[in-house]
């Protein structure tokens, strides 16, 4: 193991957000042991009261990387234990449950991509938020060249964290809201990219304060923009490079195995309790929308379908492999990671069929189209997204009803939080229009 000065022990939060202690390398190897101790209850989502036990952040040797912002320190991925047991609530224990349970029904290993996009933000002079790439005002900026090289230090400087942590970058884009980014890293074991995807967002946000911007994760900052997606990439292989997700012979020329399609039929059947993990917040829901983008599309699902190359899909498939499009930047990719697994292998269990291919514009279907091709909608708010989490056996029996419980309670609270306050938009439409 390398030497640092410093060792991060970090977990995350029911949101995903990082949380950590700094210990100085003479006092690393409690890490390693009994773990770093912290107030269960002064952590979001642990279910746990100012009178409880301590909850213990325990690493892996094998998860030490270095954090090139904090020069001479490590960050040490940890899971949480009470008591000298994994904690049900926590997050990686809860993801590294799911991935056993993939394992032992299939004999394979679960893999996922995760593809962050997020907006880069600096204040203007009257302290409000503006996109950070200069005189950006194009309807479709996509994949644009100025715009890009106009933050290069920035993401040059991030992949080049990335590429120290053992994180391999492909690509890099200009995406398509004024502002917004892209950066894919090579896929995983699911455990694995999680991991890799909380480093990212904690290099991220980092680096960019660095350069004087704000980097957030926030899935819809402007209603005339795309949101921010987290498109999760999956299949299934004893090792990387095989994939038995994938058959050549596919008579629906999707390119997919039985096993794929189960688990697809797991996931439409239970994409209602779904979304309350793929998208976590009352912000979430203005981005699946098909409608509020100057670009002429949201990019986002609005319809439980699954198409070839069809990006207004709840699920794409390009080529062997499933692309859910639901997730949002908000979302937990531990619990997100969980989640799908449960949901596709009650579909392996009961052998689901997903129907047929839509590979039409979903958005320009009617709603008599669409019951007429027996499309459903996507849940419209994060309360009625939480009322089919509680409600399905299935995400209460995989990802633990004490958590569901405690999920649903904060979000919940987050809702009644910002449901009930009245915008300055909504006051100017009504204070004087009855």
């Amino acid at each position: 193991m390398t030497d640092y000065n410093y060792y991060l022990a970090q977990f995350v939060d029911i949101h995903g957000r990082p949380k950590a202690k700094l210990v100085p390398a003479k006092h690393r190897e409690m890490i390693f042991s009994s773990g770093a101790g912290f107030a269960g209850f002064a952590i979001a989502g642990m279910g746990m009261g100012p009178h409880g036990q301590e909850f213990m952040a325990v690493g892996e040797r094998d998860a030490v990387r270095p954090v090139p912002w904090m020069p001479g320190t490590a960050v040490v991925t940890c899971d949480g234990h009470v008591q000298g047991k994994p904690h049900a609530l926590d997050s990686r224990v809860i993801a590294r449950k799911a991935l056993a349970d993939f394992r032992q029904v299939t004999g394979l290993e679960f893999f996922t991509g995760m593809e962050p996009e997020f907006f880069l933000l600096r204040r203007n002079a009257d302290g409000a938020y503006v996109v950070a790439t200069e005189s950006e005002s194009l309807d479709k900026p996509c994949y644009d060249f100025r715009h890009l090289s106009s933050v290069a230090p920035f993401l040059t400087e991030l992949q080049s964290a990335l590429a120290a942590a053992g994180i391999d970058v492909y690509q890099i884009d200009h995406e398509d809201a004024n502002g917004q980014f892209e950066m894919n890293f090579t896929y995983d074991r699911g455990l694995q990219t999680a991991d890799n995807l909380t480093y990212f967002k904690m290099a991220a946000q980092a680096i960019a304060r660095k350069h004087g911007m704000l980097c957030p994760f926030m899935p819809k900052p402007f209603a005339e923009r795309s949101g921010s997606g987290l498109h999760v990439h999956m299949s299934a292989g004893k090792a990387p490079g095989s994939n038995a997700f994938e058959d050549a012979s596919d008579p629906r020329g999707m390119g997919l195995s039985r096993l794929a399609y189960q688990f697809l039929g797991g996931l439409m059947a239970h994409a209602d309790a779904l979304t309350a993990i793929a998208a976590p917040s009352v912000n979430s829901y203005k981005r699946l929308v098909k409608l509020g983008s100057r670009s002429g599309a949201t990019w986002a699902p609005i319809n439980i379908a699954y198409g070839d190359n069809n990006r207004t899909a709840f699920v794409r498939i390009p080529g062997g492999r499933l692309e859910l499009r639901l997730p949002d930047a908000a979302a937990n990719p531990y619990l997100l990671t969980a989640a799908v697994i449960h949901a596709g292998l009650d579909g392996v269990a009961r052998q689901l069929d997903p129907g047929e291919p839509c590979n039409e514009n979903l958005y320009s279907l009617s709603a008599a189209e669409l019951a007429g091709k027996g499309i459903r909608r996507l849940p419209t708010s994060l309360p009625d997204a939480l009322d089919a989490l509680e409600a399905s056996t299935v995400m209460n029996q995989g990802l633990g009803t004490a958590f569901v419980r405690e999920f649903v309670d904060v979000k919940r609270l987050e809702c009644d939080e910002l449901l009930l306050k009245v915008s300055p938009a909504e006051f100017n439409r009504y204070v004087d229009f009855y």
